[in-house]
């Protein structure tokens, strides 16, 4: 029985990104999610960063429905990555926790793109000015 399980809720921090490995040809999905963290003193209240890792076919699913901002509840398993980093010319060895995605929905409003909503301002305005000219 696995009970590594871990389940979260927020918003996602950019869009997604692939990386493919050429010996086998596998292919993981990246990308952060940004968890609130509250507290009764609102000047403790943070914003938790995760970096998940989506592999295969769950990955195609996540490139075709995840973008930056959208709101998502996922489901999966904390893992471990290890990754080497010069810090003042020595190589030093880092480990981050990281989301091991096993599931995920969409939540909450799908985000309106700043195009879209420059796009959507004329129109507002217009509808303002004939509801003036049909009232007076």
């Amino acid at each position: 029985m696995n009970n590594n399980k871990i389940t979260l809720a927020g918003h996602v921090g950019q869009d997604p990104q692939t990386k493919t490995f050429g010996d086998t040809g596998n292919q993981v999905v990246k990308f952060s999610i940004a968890v609130k963290e509250y507290s009764a003193n609102k000047d403790e209240e943070r914003t938790l960063w995760f970096d998940v890792d989506a592999w295969n076919g769950l990955g195609e699913r996540v490139l075709k429905t995840i973008t930056k901002g959208r709101e998502v509840v996922l489901y999966g398993s904390l893992s471990l990555s290890s990754y080497s980093s010069d810090v003042e010319g020595i190589s030093v060895r880092k480990t981050k926790p990281v989301i091991k995605l096993n599931d995920f929905y969409l939540c909450g409003k799908k985000p309106v793109a700043q195009e879209e909503t420059l796009s959507e301002e004329p129109k507002v305005k217009a509808t303002r000015s004939k509801l003036a000219a049909v009232n007076s």
